[in-house]
């Protein structure tokens, strides 16, 4: 579809390239990145949530019709200064009134000015916490004068409702605050379906395809298992905690990942074992890329330990969470474990 460059994708997806930063429509005429370097996307939304710029040579948020003259100047408004936090007030600027801004960009886009616009921020904010800014200065510069404020905005960008919703399943997103940083929950009262920090690369990706898989709502809040899991975190990062008993849901992963996921929770606290060791123990010495991908797809940080896998030479391997968190977490828990 992308290397075809079909027109007949055109509005299905739109890819974000990581290389560049910017979000393309499939037809875009710039050379093609590698599939690696690729991350697809239903919406623009989605795109500029995940940290992505609109690509000026293909202009993904102009329509295949002709964009009206009001709508163009809103683009170019936002790409302007993406950071910006707009209101009702500031539209006299433009010479648009508030709610010819709000029908014609919904008209072409299926979002307003005001959602797409505070999309982008939120998707540069992601972004920068990723690349190790501190959250407070982040926060700000994103034009949310309060933690809550932040978090609550990020939790309801999170959990968009889904298209098709007949028979929706409302799930409860939540905000953990931790010493190795703040973390994410999703959860019902059956138990935890995701757990990452928040700063994990494709932490957008996972909570829409949990949504989509799921076909559910994801709406900030608490329920009985969130508060137990908080708790549970809380003695875990004190060194207090050896196992957690807060439920954990799993079977939207696949059988092969199931049982990799369950093997993982075998490894005893302050021990680790190498990839080729967990192959092995899973039936198939030559398995030791399929389980680090395996690893790679737990959604259940740190109750799913796959931080206790590392490489065969001693080498600490991968982790969504960054190094340096698999580094003190192994360090930490074997000091829970010296006598």
């Amino acid at each position: 579809m992308l290397i075809e460059k079909n027109s007949a994708y055109e509005g299905i997806f739109y890819v974000g390239v990581k290389t560049t930063g910017v979000f393309c429509r499939p037809t875009c005429p710039a050379k093609k990145p590698k599939k690696e370097n690729c991350q697809f996307f239903e919406t623009a939304q989605e795109a500029a949530l995940s940290g992505f710029r609109p690509c000026k040579r293909c202009q993904p948020l102009s329509a295949p019709t002709s964009l009206s003259p009001e709508v163009k100047q809103l683009i170019q408004a936002i790409e302007a200064n993406p950071q910006r936090k707009w209101t009702d007030r500031d539209f006299d600027e433009l010479a648009i009134s508030a709610n010819t801004a709000r029908r014609q960009f919904k008209k072409y886009f299926g979002m307003t000015f005001i959602e797409y616009s505070r999309a982008r921020r939120l998707g540069l904010a992601f972004k920068q916490i990723r690349n190790g800014k501190p959250l407070i200065e982040t926060q700000l510069e994103a034009g949310f004068d309060s933690g809550n404020g932040f978090r609550d905005a990020f939790s309801s960008f999170m959990g968009v409702v889904p298209k098709e919703n007949g028979q929706i399943k409302v799930l409860t997103m939540a905000w953990i605050e931790t010493i190795l940083g703040p973390m994410t929950v999703v959860a019902d009262d059956e138990g935890v379906y995701l757990l990452e920090f928040v700063d994990r690369r494709g932490l957008e990706k996972e909570v829409a395809n949990l949504r989509q898989k799921l076909k559910a709502a994801i709406v900030p809040g608490s329920n009985p298992i969130i508060e137990e899991l908080t708790e549970e975190l809380e003695r875990y990062f004190e060194g207090n905690l050896k196992e957690f008993k807060t439920p954990m849901l799993t079977f939207f992963g696949t059988a092969y990942q199931q049982r990799v996921w369950a093997e993982l929770c075998r490894i005893p606290i302050g021990q680790t074992i190498s990839y080729k060791e967990l192959a092995l123990r899973m039936g198939d010495p030559n398995a030791s890329r399929a389980v680090a991908r395996a690893n790679g797809g737990n959604q259940l940080s740190l109750l799913i330990p796959c931080h206790r896998v590392i490489n065969s030479n001693g080498q600490l391997g991968g982790y969504g969470g960054g190094l340096k968190r698999k580094e003190w977490l192994l360090k930490m828990e074997k000091q829970m474990i010296k006598p």
